[in-house]
Parts: C-alpha cells; sequence; structure tokens
C-alpha cells in the first residue's frame, strides 16, 4: 500500500480485498468450499444501511426476456451474456459506472487521483475531476512536475483510454469559476483529442453528499493558508497557534432561474463540451434534477448522502441529506439520464440504482481504496469483480442488458405508504421504453433518458 488510507465507515477490506483478487473475491474464500454451509446474513450485509440496502432484488419465475435471448442465441443464456455498456451523459462506458470526483482532497492529491485516472482510462468509463483542484494543487502546465494539478489527471486518462470510449468531466465550483478553470480546460491543448472526439465534459456542482449545503473543506497548513487567504475563507479552527488551518468553499446560490441559466450558459460558451450537473440531496432533488434536463443538461448526477470523499464536519455526515434510496424515489422516472452515487462499490446496490432510474452509478471512496491496495490495477480488478456481480444478478432477473431493469425488479419492505414516490407493483412505463429505443440509436446499449 503506498498511503496510510482509511475508509472506517465503509466496508474497506470487502473493497481492498477486490482489489487484489478480482472476481474471486465475489464468492466466499475458496478453501471453505465444501467445509462450510452459507446463507444470508440476518441483518443484511451491510449492517446499519440505508433504504437501499434493505431492499432486494426479486427475481420473476416467467421469464420472457430470457427466451428473447435464447431465440437470438440459439442457446441458453448465460450471465456472460449481460451487456453492460451503456450511454453515460453523451459519453460510451464499457460498464454501467463513472469515478466520482475526489475534490482537492490531499489523500486524492497525493498520487492516488492520478493512478485512479490512468486505471479508469484503460476501464472506458467516465471519469469526473474534483472542484478546486486548480486553485489549490495548481492546473498542471507542461512545465510543472507535482504531478498534482487537474491537466496531470486528464493526461494520465486520455494517454490510457481506447479510441471511442470513456471521456472526462471537468468540476466547477464558485472558486473554480473565479480561477476561470473551464475556460482553460476548453482552450488547452493537452485536452483537444478529448474534444475533438467528444469525450470532454464540464460538471457545474451544486454541492455534494457528505456536506450538502456546504462548500468543500480541507485542511491546509499555515503558508498554503496565507497563500489561499482572500480566495477562500481560511480559519484557526484548531487554535492560533497550531500548524493547521481550515480551508472553506462556498457552496454557491442557486434558484431555479439560476441553475437553468447557468446550464444554458455552459452550452452557450462550451458548445463542444458535455454538460452535467451534480446536485445535493435536497428535499427539492427531483425539482432541481428536472429543471436541469429542461435547461438541456446531458447527464444529473444525485449524490446521496452517504457519500463523500472529502473532509466535512460529522454532524452533516451522520445528519445532513436524503440518503440516495430516497432520492431514487422522489425522481421517480428520470427524464433524462440520471446518475446515482454514494456507498457504491458492489454489484448489488448498483444493480437496485440501476433499476430505480439511474443510467449509471459512481465509485469514489471503492476507486480510492483500490488504488491504494495497488496503483497499477487494483481499480480495475475492483471493476472486474463488480461486473461479474453485476452480470449474475442481472441475468437472473431474466434480463440481458442494463436498459431492461425496471422498478419492478426491486422489493421494499417498507409500506407503500411510507414512499414518497411509490414505485413497487407497476411495469415499466412506456416513457421509459420510448427513451431506451432512443437511447439504442448510440449503438451502446442504451438506458433511460437523454444521453
Amino acid at each position: 500500500m503506498t498511503t496510510p488510507l482509511r475508509a472506517p465507515s465503509f466496508p474497506e477490506q470487502a473493497v481492498r480485498a477486490r482489489a487484489r483478487d478480482g472476481a474471486a473475491a465475489v464468492f466466499p474464500p475458496r478453501d471453505a468450499y465444501g467445509h462450510v454451509l452459507f446463507g444470508a446474513e440476518p441483518d443484511g450485509r451491510n449492517g446499519d444501511g440505508d433504504a437501499l440496502d434493505t431492499m432486494r432484488l426479486v427475481p420473476p419465475v416467467f421469464v420472457p426476456e430470457r427466451l428473447e435471448k435464447l431465440v437470438d442465441l440459439g442457446r441458453e443464456p448465460l450471465h456472460s451474456d449481460v451487456d453492460l455498456r451503456t450511454g453515460i451523459g453523451g459519453f460510451t462506458s464499457q460498464l454501467p459506472c463513472y469515478i466520482s470526483a475526489f475534490g482537492s482532497t490531499q489523500v486524492a492529491s497525493a498520487g492516488l487521483g492520478t493512478a485512479v485516472a490512468r486505471q479508469a482510462g484503460r476501464l472506458g468509463v467516465p471519469l469526473v475531476i474534483g472542484e478546486n483542484i486548480a486553485p489549490m494543487n495548481g492546473y498542471g502546465r507542461i512545465e510543472d512536475t507535482a504531478g498534482r494539478g487537474l491537466l496531470d489527471r486528464i493526461r494520465a486518462y486520455a494517454d490510457a483510454v481506447a479510441p471511442g470510449t470513456g471521456g472526462v468531466v471537468v468540476q466547477q465550483s464558485t472558486e473554480d469559476a473565479d480561477a476561470e478553470v473551464w475556460n482553460l480546460v476548453y482552450s488547452d491543448p493537452g485536452t483537444l483529442a478529448l474534444l475533438e472526439s467528444g469525450r470532454l465534459g464540464f460538471e457545474l456542482k451544486v454541492g455534494q453528499g457528505a456536506k450538502p449545503g456546504l462548500g468543500g473543506i480541507t485542511v491546509v497548513d499555515r503558508e498554503r493558508a496565507a497563500d489561499l487567504d482572500g480566495q477562500f475563507t481560511v480559519e484557526p479552527v484548531y487554535g492560533a497557534e497550531a500548524g493547521d488551518r481550515l480551508r472553506f468553499a462556498t457552496p454557491g446560490t442557486f434558484t431555479s432561474e439560476i441553475l437553468r441559466q447557468q446550464i444554458r450558459l455552459m452550452r452557450n460558451n462550451f458548445p463542444r463540451a458535455r454538460v452535467w450537473v451534480k446536485l445535493i440531496p435536497g428535499r427539492d432533488v427531483a425539482d432541481a434534477a428536472r429543471v436541469a434536463w429542461e435547461a438541456g443538461a446531458d447527464a444529473v448526477t444525485v449524490d446521496g448522502a452517504e457519500g463523500g470523499t472529502g473532509w466535512a464536519p460529522t454532524a452533516a455526515l451522520d445528519g445532513l441529506g436524503l440518503p440516495l434510496g430516497d432520492c431514487l424515489r422522489r425522481i421517480a422516472e428520470p427524464a433524462g439520464c440520471l446518475l446515482a452515487s454514494g456507498r457504491m462499490w458492489e454489484g448489488l446496490r448498483a444493480v437496485k440504482c440501476l433499476a430505480l432510474g439511474a443510467r449509471a452509478v459512481g465509485f469514489g471512496r471503492a476507486a480510492l481504496l483500490a488504488a491504494d491496495e495497488d496503483p497499477e490495477q487494483g481499480l480495475e480488478r475492483l471493476m472486474e469483480a463488480f461486473a461479474l456481480e453485476s452480470r449474475l444478478l442481472i441475468s437472473a432477473l431474466g434480463k440481458y442488458g442494463t436498459s431492461a431493469l425496471s422498478p419492478e425488479d426491486v422489493w421494499d419492505p417498507a409500506p407503500l405508504d411510507d414512499l414518497s414516490t411509490p414505485f413497487l407493483n407497476r411495469s415499466v412505463s412506456s416513457h421509459w421504453r420510448g427513451e431506451t429505443e432512443a437511447v439504442k440509436g448510440e449503438g451502446v446499449g442504451g438506458g433511460r433518458g437523454r444521453s
């Protein structure tokens, strides 16, 4: 391991096992075969998890889509016949996932961010690069040698990704806007290949799950705090004599009209870049997502309260924002490409999110832990396990593509009256099926809503 990275509130050891062993870690230990009787844990696999963890995938007895696949293949379908390729916010992804932004946290700045970027490129999945990296670590011009800047991650990804797959999405917050980060990226020769191939996007950051309603918070030393004074709010929270300071970024101010105009400006000013919007898990998340799609966003990301890789008040982590499952309930039937993040690390939680309306899920802490375990192949092995697990679960549902999943595939033990928007016992609407057919034109398996 290259850093003493820890994640006490996350299934860290399970992630590290997958980063080491790949697909083999999806199953119980091999030496237990023939000696141990296995079954479901009575309290669930994640203990005191959120509503998504209490839900179950429910295969049907009758599987007409398996029959269709059988006729198409001329044999009984297998899990390996499940197509995980999909369109994500205008990009073609080899898996129904993307790598979430890490922000300016020191964890990602110490080299792990670049290791993750390189592996994400080889995997052919989109990579989101977090806010405040340029103001904090520098842009990363060709003469820079530290390897921590924004452009360094983009270079690492672009050098590794195969033609026609993946994409890079650069976030911008209020402080990034002051630094004109999008203008720099859009006009930089180092990003030209991605831009010309339609694989560059910008994400408007309207908050994040770890501390919804708050801006980015990082610990900086006294010398760095002096450099940042005036650009950020810096406070001696740990005492005037302490060497460290806290740097606070602003969350930004949004109304429906401000959000709408911001998206229109993005489309006008950067016409060749995809437009993504990242929302906090707020009580009006469905309204905000609708406004973003109507304004022309290619994708809307909902970051559940379980998410986050950066520094945050413990009170915010414990009690601020909606759980991801409730966000998906409120949005119900997305009018565009919906992305979901928050405690993602394996296939079961991800497939539930896909069935409840998401096009893809974001890996944050899990990606960092995997790269920390093995900077060269840890993330790729984690995704190998994710791919196998997802294919097994989707095929168990009698389906063979992520776009075929629907709310009928999920059982929720909560009473229907308790749900903000009931989704059980209903079939996929004609609207969803129509959107799916439209996306199939991309030739990558499709999904709900616009791409």
